[in-house]
Order: C-alpha cells, then structure tokens, then sequence
C-alpha cells in the first residue's frame, strides 16, 4: 500500500462549494458529498451537513459513535482546507488521538461544522470541531489529532 493518496480517486472530484464525491465509504454513509462548504481558508474550515436518519438514535439524537466519523471526516478536511484537490498525490493522514465532549444532544436536520487547525508540529496537526446549532451554541467539541505519513 503507496503512503500517498493517489490523483485520480473518484470521491477527489466534486463540485464547488463541496468537499467530497461520491464514492468514499464513510462519505457516502454520512451523505459527506452533499455538506455545503461555508467558508474554508488555510486551516480553518465551516460547513453545513446532513444528518440522516440511519445515524440517529431512537430518540432522534445523532449517535455518539457516529458523531466520531463526523469529527474524523471533517478534521481531515481542515487539515487540507484551502488547498486544491487535483495537485497529485498527497500524504495519507492518520489519525492519532480524539476527543469528544457531547454538550448538547444533536437533534437537527442539518448542522453546521466549524473546524480549525490549532497547532502543527512537523507531521503532527491538533484539530478542533465544534458542532453548532442554529442559534451558534456549542453541541459538540472535539479534538483531533493527525499524523501525515512522510
């Protein structure tokens, strides 16, 4: 397995305003290809998406073990938000560590996701998300640690 990500993956192509295609596992499931990107600039990145009922407890609340592949998805993003998707291959990033406070139930339709990198040493990036909801209050935050390979 290339510790590069390659050009010419599917997902890597998508329309304005948005951060992945179709064709991404964890994408797909979270309906990734249909967040609105907001605003996005070197490091920092909000976002508008979906939550779908498959991810959603009895209650109607987003699932705490899906709110991770949220937080994972959009950390990696801000990672590289602000760069160009079609620049060729780009280092795999791996994620070392996360943490979720959950301070509110998620429970609307669609959220808005505000990331930001807080700190980089070498390969090593801190990432924080927040989950906000229509009024600006904090539902989630988390941090995120990532790895790029060499």
């Amino acid at each position: 397995m290339s510790d590069r990500l390659p050009a010419d993956v599917a997902w890597r192509k998508h329309p304005p305003h948005r951060l992945i295609g179709r064709g991404h596992p964890a994408g797909d499931f979270l309906a990734a290809y249909d967040w609105e990107v907001l605003e996005e600039s070197p490091g920092r990145l909000r976002m508008t998406a979906h939550v779908p009922d498959h991810v959603r407890n009895p209650r109607g609340q987003l699932f705490g073990g899906f709110t991770a592949t949220y937080v994972d998805l959009a950390a990696l993003f801000t990672y590289r938000a602000g760069e160009r998707m079609d620049d060729g291959p780009r280092p795999w990033l791996a994620t070392q560590s996360m943490r979720i406070e959950y301070l509110a139930p998620v429970t609307e339709q669609r959220i808005e996701i505000a990331s930001e990198v807080t700190a980089r040493r070498g390969r090593t990036a801190w990432i924080t998300t927040r989950f906000l909801d229509p009024a600006g209050e904090t539902l989630v935050l988390a941090t995120t640690v990532l790895r790029a390979s060499e």
